[in-house]
């Protein structure tokens, strides 16, 4: 049996630090969990959580070492067409959660839909990531 007890970290591709901090802490309701610079390259460690699941912080990345150049310009063209996949988020209401995101000035993708596993929205950050919003079928 393995010690591993949960996933505790996850990586989003950003464009800007400052901007997605704000927007997941404004749009989304997440918490700073940390803003550490790190060296006297420039580099950057900024995490937010969701403020009932601290436990999974999510890293806020800008595109660069450890990728290759190649690798960050992929992810770069990815973010500006809008096509880079983020992030999965649960929702107990998606209806519900679709208007208050949306009075808050969320870009969604996709209104609320049925799907075999439940309602589905899809919505956009400000770096360009999809992030899918789901009320999952019991």
């Amino acid at each position: 049996m393995t010690t591993i007890t949960n996933v505790s970290l996850v990586t989003v591709y950003v464009t800007d630090q400052d901007a997605a901090k704000q927007w997941y802490i404004d749009k989304l309701g997440f918490v700073e969990t940390a803003d550490v610079s790190m060296g006297d390259n420039g580099f950057r460690w900024v995490t937010v959580a969701h403020p009932d699941q601290r436990e999974l912080e999510v890293t806020l990345m800008v595109p660069g070492p450890p990728l290759t150049d190649d690798m960050a310009d992929a992810v770069r063209r990815a973010l500006a067409d809008g096509t880079h996949g983020a992030l999965g988020l649960r929702t107990s209401d998606c209806h519900k959660s679709f208007e208050e995101l949306t009075a808050k000035g969320v870009e969604f993708v996709q209104p609320p839909s049925e799907r075999p596993y439940g309602i589905e929205a899809v919505i956009r950050d400000n770096s360009g990531n999809w992030l899918v919003l789901v009320e999952p079928r019991e």
